[in-house]
């Protein structure tokens, strides 16, 4: 296993955001305090003080659902188990490590507030378990994101007490032997614990969470590729004239052209360029403008939901009351994953849209059709351009809304739902997609420099570029370029967090 040394810190006092999602996906050390064990077990012991004063308590006394109006079983653990078991029925393709592991995080720090009536024992084991590389196996469909992720969080209790499959050092295995692999212990859940793990939109607020912290860089690098274009081109960047966006009233496109402004300080207008240039270029501050308005909003949305508390009932023990309500109805992110989908889908149309300039050379300034040297005896980015067209593609037809697919179900006891996890599922795809369009555009613009020994005159583009050119060569005979369409998409990734010099 890692070094404690080495190995992420998350500390449950801290607002949880999208970074810290992704560093769950590998092993974290989990920070708690004494503060945080004490509203737990102060849940915890008023939860067991109202089941013993006879108070109904869903989930604990009654069935689930629709059977609300039935008893239970008659012991602790065997109405645990009665939660997980009928819930252990997700299908389809298997949710990736890092939503999984991301969902175990955003659990745990929901079920620390000491609002669920968790046992300490169960809190520690899932605190355990991220500390560790130990991954359940989780379909990704089955939840409808109305009672929380029922389904999917099932699979991941059903692997904390050895149900089930799940994955240590990559290796896929038994639930029982990848604890025992991880040097966990099987977890026996007692109380209403097996309720408390599945009763939230954990998976929902982690998909949408690690979607927002995609799509930030994915905007970021967007701008950057644009300024590339613009002075691999020698187009005139008139029209990020401030006084232009000002007027155009809305404030995110201003502070997009004085980014691309920026970029492009130094920058050698070649004059043989059109008074206007097509929306591609001369429409960025407005597109990307909107784009950073609708990702402010979703992150803010989204953000709340990770620090929130997901469940029901909820335990009020300074108020000696149980709250019986609807905590775990995911429709804000919901809403807020299917602007995140839309908006990547129109960033992607725009990289889309810039790469088909690029190889035109009509509209290239001279550049040679698909960036060829040597056209049909060499064909460069045009595979790539090919497989551009179907990742676009791909994407819009992705973007109807989930938000708004309500079905009535479970006899009617979830009569409107908002299916939140399938819009931030796809939310978090569509992030995956634009970053291969941006790995494209960026291949694509590396190659159009190597055709342009001058190169970038501003020197963040040169900047950009250097750092493309040392991970992609140039396309001097064909070759295969999968690998390098996702080796500039890291290279842009670490561009953007900084971990270029810059």
């Amino acid at each position: 296993m890692t070094l404690a040394t080495e190995m992420p810190i998350l500390d449950l006092k801290d607002v949880i955001t999208p970074r810290m999602l992704e560093a769950a996906a590998r092993p974290v050390v989990v920070v708690r305090d004494e503060e945080m064990y004490r509203r737990v077990a102060q849940s915890h012991a008023f939860m067991r003080s109202s089941l013993s004063s006879g108070q109904e308590v869903y989930g604990a006394t009654t069935g689930f659902g629709p059977l609300v109006t039935f008893g239970g079983r008659g012991s602790e653990e065997g109405q645990c188990d009665n939660a997980l078991q009928h819930l252990t029925a997700g299908q389809g393709p298997e949710l990736a490590r890092e939503v999984v592991r991301a969902a175990m995080l955003v659990r745990t720090w929901s079920l620390s507030r000491g609002l669920s009536g968790l046992s300490p024992a169960a809190l520690d084991m899932l605190c355990a378990a991220l500390e560790t590389d130990f991954t359940p196996v989780v379909p990704s469909l089955g939840s409808v994101g109305a009672s929380g992720d029922l389904i999917p969080l099932a699979h991941i209790a059903q692997s904390l007490r050895g149900v089930g499959e799940a994955e240590v050092g990559g290796v896929r295995m038994g639930a029982a032997e990848a604890l025992a692999a991880a040097g966990l212990r099987p977890l026996v859940f007692s109380g209403r614990d097996g309720l408390s793990m599945v009763n939230g939109t954990s998976v929902t607020s982690a998909a949408a969470g690690l979607a927002v912290a995609s799509l930030r860089r994915s905007f970021e690098a967007g701008l950057l590729l644009t300024a590339l274009m613009v002075d691999l081109l020698g187009a005139e960047p008139a029209f990020l004239m401030p006084q232009l966006l000002q007027a155009y009233g809305h404030p995110e496109t201003v502070m997009v052209g004085a980014v691309l402004r920026e970029c492009l300080e130094g920058v050698r207008p070649s004059g043989d360029r059109p008074l206007q240039e097509p929306y591609s270029i001369r429409c960025v501050p407005q597109l990307m403008g909107a784009a950073r308005s609708a990702l402010d909003w979703a992150a803010l949305v989204v953000e709340r939901d990770l620090n929130g508390v997901s469940d029901n009932p909820l335990f009020f023990p300074g108020d000696g009351a149980v709250g019986h309500g609807g905590n775990f109805f995911g429709q804000p992110v919901a809403f807020a994953a299917d602007m995140l989908a839309i908006t990547a889908t129109q960033m992607g149309n725009l990289a889309e849209r810039q790469l088909d300039l690029l190889v035109d050379p009509v509209r290239s300034s001279g550049l040679p059709p698909m960036l060829a040297s040597q056209p049909g005896v060499q064909h460069a980015v045009q595979g790539v351009q090919i497989a551009s067209t179907a990742i676009v593609a791909a994407m819009r037809r992705s973007c109807v809304p989930a938000s708004i697919q309500s079905l009535p179900t479970n006899l009617h006891n979830q009569d409107v739902v908002p299916f939140g996890t399938q819009a931030a599922l796809t939310a978090l795809e569509q992030a995956r997609n634009l970053r291969l369009l941006h790995g494209s555009l960026a291949v694509a613009l590396r190659q159009a420099a190597h055709l342009r020994p001058q190169g970038a005159h501003a020197p963040r583009c040169a900047e950009l570029l250097a750092a493309l050119a040392e991970r992609i060569a140039p396309i001097d005979e064909d070759r295969p370029l999968h690998s390098d369409v996702r080796a500039a998409a890291d290279v842009l990734d670490r561009f953007v967090d900084g971990k270029v010099s810059r």
